[in-house]
């Protein structure tokens, strides 16, 4: 059950039977707990909903522009700053254990239009009148598999050969490409931040802080029936 929604309730009905015991230390307590629990929970619930008549009330929706850019100010100047982009590409991407693997992306590569190009480039050459009395293109098409396999075998080896890799480091190494890199990573932050709502922001806040700031209301109940205890005894 509702963190909130049952200190409201427990409260309610110490106040109830104090009222019905004609307990007056019983309706204090009671009546001290609801009061500050139903405060606490109003004042959560204030973050996220316009409340009629009470100013403030609804700030998570109404400072909505103000939000993202708070967000995208922590993500870039916290996480995405160029300095640590080139501390990563300077460490990791640079350093002489780095390898750059392209195998798996190469055998997943679709070559067939390299094959047609050189289907093309034979066919419109001197060979392709030959070809003409052979069946033209369809005495290429035996060649397609072998010459994509040939094809991704000869650029596998090229790809990490140590001279493409060394050439690969310096130029990911290089501070255009974090200024690139800086400069990509802020697109799109910012382009996934325009895709919220003030209702979706609303709702990812909401949850977090209903989750974790229900025991303000809980404790809101406890000090208050604490202060009503106390209130009773002085009195007396």
């Amino acid at each position: 059950m509702n963190k909130s929604l049952l200190t409201n309730l427990v409260a309610l009905l110490v106040t109830i039977t104090g009222l019905i015991f004609d307990s007056h230390l019983l309706f204090m307590v009671g009546l001290f707990a609801l009061s500050g629990a139903l405060t606490n929970w109003l004042a959560i619930h204030m973050l996220f909903e316009k409340v009629p008549f009470l100013y403030g009330s609804g700030v998570v929706t109404q400072k909505f522009e103000e939000f993202k850019k708070g967000i995208h100010s922590l993500m870039m100047s916290e996480f995405f700053t160029k300095e640590n982009l080139s501390r990563f590409f300077s460490s990791e991407v640079s350093s002489s254990n780095s390898h750059f693997d392209f195998q798996d992306l190469i055998q997943q590569t679709d070559f067939t239009p390299a094959y047609d190009s050189l289907k093309s480039a034979v066919m419109e050459s001197s060979f392709g009148g030959m070809l003409g009395m052979f069946g033209g293109e369809k005495a290429l098409e035996p060649l397609q598999e072998p010459f994509i396999e040939k094809m991704k075998v000869s650029i596998n080896k090229i790809v990490h050969t140590e001279h493409f890799q060394k050439l690969l480091k310096e130029k990911f190494s290089s501070s255009d490409i974090s200024d690139d890199i800086y400069d990509k990573v802020n697109l799109v932050v910012n382009n996934r931040l325009d895709e919220l709502t003030p209702t979706m922001v609303k709702e990812i806040v909401e949850i977090m802080i209903k989750e974790h700031l229900g025991w303000l209301v809980i404790w809101g109940g406890v000090f208050g029936g604490l202060f009503g205890l106390l209130s009773t005894l002085f009195a007396v």
